[in-house]
């Protein structure tokens, strides 16, 4: 997580982007879920007064940041950095709930979607593919769904979306 101060348009710029990729319903689930999160009541949440909704500071060409929901596979092995095979397991089903095109996204993970992302992401494939989700099943990763296909759990997506990239010791 960066420590960089935003602004307030900057941080409505981001919510707004990240929910337009929901549905009605999923932004719902998501506002409430950061109000119960921030300790606010959604309910009671105050409008924004017109007075407090100022033009942005930065002109309208600047540059704006690409939201998250629009990354590629590649692009995000590069920035997360995952260290070994399960770790990229735990990245492509992370990448394919939260950042793969509408069309694509998707809950649970075979070894057919370890085989394309690992291409796409240029991951070297591991020897046994097909052993690759039981393993990180069993390092508490995954829970099994229907049989084949596994689901990623709070234990992978907390590496993904918290831990990774791992911080150098001698950056600490």
């Amino acid at each position: 997580m960066s420590s960089e101060k935003k602004t307030l348009g900057q941080a409505i710029d981001e919510i707004v982007a990240a929910l337009s990729a929901l549905d009605e319903k999923a932004r719902s689930t998501a506002i409430a879920a950061a109000c119960a999160h921030l300790g606010l009541d959604a309910g009671q949440v105050p409008a924004p007064t017109p007075s407090a909704i100022t033009p942005l500071a930065q002109p309208p060409q600047a540059p704006i940041a690409t939201p998250h929901h629009q990354r590629d596979i590649r692009s995000l092995k590069e920035e997360k950095q995952p260290e070994n095979a399960k770790e990229m397991a735990c990245l492509v089903a992370f990448y394919l709930q939260q950042h793969a095109p509408a069309t694509d996204r998707k809950d649970v993970v075979t070894v057919e979607d370890m085989v394309k992302y690992f291409k796409q992401a240029h991951y070297p494939l591991p020897k046994r593919i097909a052993q690759l989700l039981v393993d990180a099943r069993h390092s508490g990763y995954f829970d099994p769904a229907e049989r084949g296909t596994y689901r990623l759990n709070a234990v992978g997506y907390n590496l993904i979306a918290h831990a990774l990239p791992r911080q150098s010791k001698a950056g600490k």
